[in-house]
C-alpha cells in the first residue's frame, strides 16, 4: 500500500508525513509531494518517496500519483485557484488508478456561507462526480491562526468581529493525525468528519492569553467592515483582509463551532486544548 500526500511542504503536510512514519508505515511507501522537493530533502533522506507535483501542471500530478493507492489531497493554498488546482489533481488520481482520496476541507463545507468554504464545497462536489471511494476531512480553525499573532495581541490587545460566537479549533498537529488514522485505517470511504477540538470565544482567547502571559489582554469586537479596514492597514490587502473579516463574520454566526467528538475518535485521545496551546506558544516567545 502507498500513500501519497499532497503539500508535503507545508506545515500540515509535513506533519501527516511524521505522523505516518510514527505509526508504522514504511517510508518507501509514502509519497511526499510539492512543487519544492529540495524542501523535502530531509524525507528523502528517511527513506520517504519525494516526487514533484504541482497543482498547476497535471502531468507533473499524474507522474506523482502512479502506483499510489491512497490520495491525502490538501487542500491548495491560492485562494481563488483551488477549483481548478484540485480538478488537476482529481483527475490526476483517477487517471493514475488511486482508490481512495481523502480531501482537507472546511468545518459544514454543504452549509457554510463564509467566502472561504465555496472552493471547498465545489471540490467537494468534484470528489463526488469522479467516483472515486474518498473521506473528507472537515476540519476547523487551527490554534496556530491565533496563536502566531501573540506578540500584536500582547502590543494591542485582540481585535475582531466574531462578537460572542463560539468556534472550534484545533492543532495542526492534531488535525495531521486525524487525517494520518484515516490514510492508515479501513472502512473510511463515504465518510464526512466533522474535525475541531475546545471551542471558545474570542473573549474567551483573550482570558487564555492573559493566563498564560501575565498580562491583561481584552478583546474588541468590532462591525465586519470595520475590521476589515483595521487588517487592511495591518497591511493586508483588501482582498485577503476581506476573507479574514468574512471568517470572523461567519464564527459569530456559529458557522466554526463543531459539535462532534470525531477529531476525538480519529487520534484516539483529546484534543490539544486552547490554554495548552496557548501556554506553548507563550513559553516559545519567552525564549
Amino acid at each position: 500500500m502507498s500513500i501519497v500526500i499532497t503539500g508535503a511542504t507545508g506545515h500540515v503536510g509535513r506533519l501527516v508525513v511524521e505522523s505516518l512514519l510514527r505509526r508504522g508505515v514504511p517510508a518507501e511507501q509514502i509519497i511526499a509531494t510539492g512543487r519544492r522537493t529540495e524542501a523535502l530533502a530531509d524525507f528523502a533522506g528517511r527513506g520517504v518517496v519525494v516526487r514533484r507535483a504541482d497543482y498547476d501542471d497535471p502531468a507533473s500530478l499524474r507522474e506523482a500519483f502512479a502506483g499510489a493507492d491512497k490520495l491525502l489531497l490538501i487542500s491548495g493554498s491560492e485562494a481563488g485557484r483551488r477549483v481548478p488546482q484540485h480538478r488537476n489533481a482529481i483527475e490526476a488520481a483517477k487517471a493514475a488508478g488511486v482508490r481512495f482520496i481523502a480531501y482537507t476541507s472546511i468545518a459544514h463545507a454543504d452549509t457554510s456561507t463564509l467566502l472561504l468554504a465555496a472552493e471547498h464545497r465545489a471540490t467537494e462536489e468534484l470528489l463526488a462526480a469522479a467516483g472515486v471511494p474518498h473521506a473528507l476531512l472537515r476540519n476547523a480553525w487551527y490554534y496556530e491562526n491565533y496563536t502566531a499573532r501573540l506578540p500584536v495581541y500582547l502590543a494591542h490587545g485582540i481585535v475582531g468581529a466574531a462578537g460572542t460566537g463560539r468556534l472550534s479549533a484545533a492543532t495542526r498537529g492534531d488535525y495531521a493525525e486525524a487525517a494520518a488514522a484515516v490514510m492508515t485505517g479501513d472502512g473510511h470511504q463515504g465518510e464526512v468528519y466533522e474535525l475541531g477540538g475546545e471551542s471558545f470565544t474570542m473573549a474567551e482567547l483573550a482570558e487564555v492569553v492573559s493566563a498564560a502571559t501575565g498580562q491583561t489582554v481584552t478583546y474588541a469586537d468590532l462591525p465586519v467592515d470595520q475590521y476589515t479596514q483595521v487588517l487592511v492597514g495591518a497591511g493586508l490587502p483588501e482582498p485577503v483582509a476581506a476573507v479574514f473579516a468574512d471568517g470572523d463574520r461567519g464564527a459569530s454566526a456559529g458557522e466554526l463551532f463543531v459539535d462532534s467528538d470525531d477529531l476525538e475518535r480519529l487520534i484516539g485521545r483529546a484534543p490539544t486544548t486552547l490554554a495548552a496551546a496557548v501556554s506553548t506558544a507563550a513559553a516559545v516567545l519567552r525564549g
